[in-house]
């Protein structure tokens, strides 16, 4: 009886979605620092001799600001978290490989999107 072996990238392949993903993450971790800065930013921006109703705006648009920031922080925080989760699969071998349909992912695909686990096939099923 034969075994079934599972299609897989080679340790080659692996290797180098290994750089793409690390080099995303280093560049995800400097986006997050300037994100959790700007929404932590407590200095004063020298409204203090301007008019009241300029004063209101700009500490409402401050305001606005920082939400936004934040959520964006917490949006950089999961797709950091993916990335991770990403070099898990290539340490267990198991990167790349649609989790619905068990086929490969296009590379192409992974290297745009190196934390996916759907391939399009997958993703158009989802939409239907």
């Amino acid at each position: 009886m034969a075994q079934e072996t599972k299609e897989r990238y080679s340790d080659e392949h692996l290797a180098e979605f290994k750089v793409i993903i690390l080099d995303k993450i280093a560049h995800a971790n400097r986006d997050l620092e300037m994100l959790k800065s700007s929404y932590k930013n407590d200095k004063n921006n020298g409204t203090d001799d301007t008019s009241p109703t300029f004063k209101a705006f700009e500490e409402g648009s401050e305001t606005m600001s920082k939400e936004a920031n934040s959520q964006l922080a917490i949006r950089q925080e999961k797709f950091l978290r993916d990335l991770k989760n990403a070099l898990n699969r290539i340490e267990n071998k198991t990167y790349g490989i649609c989790r619905v349909t068990g086929k490969l992912i296009n590379p192409e695909r992974l290297k745009l999107v190196p934390h996916a686990t759907l391939s399009i096939e997958a993703k158009k099923m989802q939409k239907k």
